[in-house]
């Protein structure tokens, strides 16, 4: 059996955390969540994930800044970040903060499963 794939959800919505890791835990991920991306290199450095969900809305620092803090640092800047928001613009926000895809808000199990897939080599 192939190793599982880590991924690491930045949202301040417990809702959405506690769904997407019933869902992505269902499928055969590991999973880490934080509702906060303070100290967003340190959080991402202790786990090293294959793959981060962000969240446009967070306490403190924001999805931008935190998907930019990522962007520039030499180890971490090859993880895929998806920007997450129910924000309208949630394209032109996952551009500004320079990240790898995106996914709108609500969204449905098979459109996340998707957004994975997509971004992870299997």
């Amino acid at each position: 059996m192939a190793e599982q794939k880590k991924v690491f959800i930045f949202d301040d919505n417990t809702d959405i955390l506690e769904l997407c890791t019933f869902i992505l835990e269902d499928a055969g991920y590991e999973i880490k969540t934080s509702s906060t991306s303070n100290n967003i290199i340190e959080q991402v450095m202790a786990y090293i994930p294959d793959i981060i969900f962000m969240d446009n809305w967070l306490p403190d620092v924001g999805g931008i800044d935190a998907t930019r803090a990522l962007k520039s640092d030499e180890k971490l800047k090859n993880i895929p970040v998806i920007y997450f928001s129910a924000n309208n613009d949630v394209m032109s926000l996952a551009d500004q903060a320079g990240a790898d895809g995106y996914l709108s808000k609500p969204f449905d199990i098979q459109e996340l499963e998707n957004i994975i897939l997509k971004h992870l080599p299997a």
